[in-house]
């Protein structure tokens, strides 16, 4: 990733870099970032694996440094916190730098790799992906959980492989350790996902640093993952079926859908023929009721592809299964982005160890079988140390956005509005009704948070709106284009 220059482009590059960071730049190389087209700078700090060891094993944490462009430019850099758990920041530069490109013009973007992804001691179980393997393989829950037998096994082996140092609190010691490095007093946090558990923990630890919040999708360290999962899972397809049934064209469409979709699941198990979506190869599989549930979970993340979920489940309904599992890997990778290892090191450690004390109800189509894979695997995965602290959330030390997507299966409204009382009157709390996991996507929604960020003061922030997206309807229920035969009659 990293490509190296003439010394001469160095002192280019470092004289973009606002008045903090340009003392600590002797550290960083010019390199290029997939996805962006300006130049950025990278370098890495130097940690122990296991902090309590500061003598033992050493791992480098890397990250890139998008400098302002601007010449008036500001003294606190925006730190982004990738989501997962397994995200790496930096590969996904270019796609939030477009998304963030307003803040680039006076303040930096940083990016940490998190130990455990990308080239920070990498924990990846699958360097190629998974999509091109057989579908029988990723839907049986059996084969997966002896992959990840192989990969813990395999992974532990590594100089890096104590499986028990990759905990959000450690991760987020190495953050700080980068702030130290580029010289930075203050940083802006942003988080989408369980970087906003990154971002609430590095705000419980140096609250002092912290200048302003921005948590898009809210995932505290107490909503014990594999059991929300199943409930919010649930919620959200509740609340799909149920608008196809108060919307006019949907109902129209797809009648008594809810009632389609009980009597597909009451076919399970079948057998089927399908085509890979990836490799165009036509497979034989035994299709369960978890599997098909498991289908449905990734277009509810976005409710462009959740519009087309009527079609699939009706299509599923007459026997045609491609359009459905089309649509549960329409927002995966051919290559994965996913570092595996870092995964399970974080909710086997943070979530799966509390998951008897979850007060969550098990969804009626989801159950218990996504939190059963989890206790399966976690039940030899080595857990690290996490303290009673880590599930505290303090009041916030400076303005904090917290952002909500209505519909969104993984994170919805019920944790950010926690979060936010929680963190008390520097937090404000905004909710898009029809909007799924993640609001930052929006157009407007970014322009908010480019002016909350850049407001002089916490009480300018928190007046800032954020409610300019709240009325946006759900997208239109998918209609199949049909093609008219052509007019059998000849030129006139």
């Amino acid at each position: 990733m990293i490509k190296r220059h003439l010394a001469s482009a160095l002192v280019v590059a470092v004289g973009l870099l606002s008045p903090p960071l340009q003392a600590a730049a002797a550290g960083l190389e010019p390199c290029r970032l997939k996805g962006v087209a300006h130049e950025a700078l990278c370098g890495s700090v130097r940690r122990a694996l296991d902090p309590s060891r500061p003598d033992g094993t050493k791992i480098d944490v890397h990250f890139a440094v998008l400098p302002a462009l601007a010449r008036n430019q500001l003294p606190d850099p925006v730190f982004l916190f990738a989501g997962g758990p397994g995200q790496s920041a930096i590969e996904l530069a270019g796609p939030l730098s477009a998304q963030l490109s307003r803040f680039s013009n006076r303040r930096d973007l940083v990016f940490i790799d998190q130990r455990g992804t990308g080239r920070s001691a990498p924990l990846k179980c699958d360097e190629k992906g998974e999509a091109f393997r057989p579908l029988a393989e990723l839907l049986d829950d059996a084969a997966q959980r002896q992959r990840l037998a192989d990969c813990r096994s395999r992974l532990s082996r590594l100089p890096h492989g104590d499986l028990r140092q990759y905990t959000t609190t450690i991760a987020m010691a190495d953050a700080e350790a980068v702030r130290l490095a580029l010289g930075a007093e203050q940083i802006n946090l942003i988080g989408a996902s369980y970087g906003t558990r990154a971002a609430l923990e590095y705000m419980r630890q140096f609250p002092n640093r912290v200048r302003r919040v921005v948590l898009d999708g809210v995932a505290p360290a107490d909503m014990v993952l594999p059991a929300s999962s199943s409930t919010d899972n649930q919620a959200a397809l509740d609340g799909l079926l149920n608008w196809c049934v108060e919307d006019r064209d949907c109902n129209s469409r797809y009648p008594q859908l809810a009632q389609r979709w009980q009597a597909l699941l009451s076919t399970m198990p079948r057998d089927l023929v399908v085509t890979h979506p990836y490799t165009g190869q036509e497979e034989r599989l035994r299709l369960t009721r978890d599997a098909l549930v498991g289908l449905v979970r990734g277009p509810l993340y976005a409710p462009a592809l959740a519009a087309a979920l009527p079609q699939g489940i009706a299509d599923a309904a007459q026997g045609r299964f491609a359009p459905l599992i089309g649509l549960s890997v329409a927002l995966s990778s051919a290559e994965s982005g996913m570092y595996t290892g870092m995964h399970f090191s974080v909710v086997c450690a943070e979530d799966v160890a509390r998951l008897a004390q979850s007060k969550d109800t098990p969804g009626a189509d989801f159950g218990t079988s996504f939190g059963r894979l989890y206790e399966q695997v976690c039940a030899d995965w080595p857990r690290g140390a996490v303290s009673d602290a880590f599930y505290s959330i303090p009041a916030a030390p400076a303005a904090t956005l917290v952002l909500s997507g209505g519909a969104d299966p993984a994170t919805p409204p019920r944790h950010g509005e926690r979060v936010a009382r929680a963190l008390g009157t520097k937090a404000r709390h905004a909710v898009v009704t029809n909007a799924g996991h993640g609001l930052m996507n929006l157009p407007c929604v970014r322009e908010a948070v480019y002016r909350f960020v850049g407001a002089t003061s916490d009480s300018k922030a928190l007046a800032v709106d954020a409610d300019c997206a709240k009325t946006i309807p759900r997208p239109p229920a998918f209609a199949p284009v049909t093609v008219r035969a052509a007019d059998s009659g000849g030129a006139k």
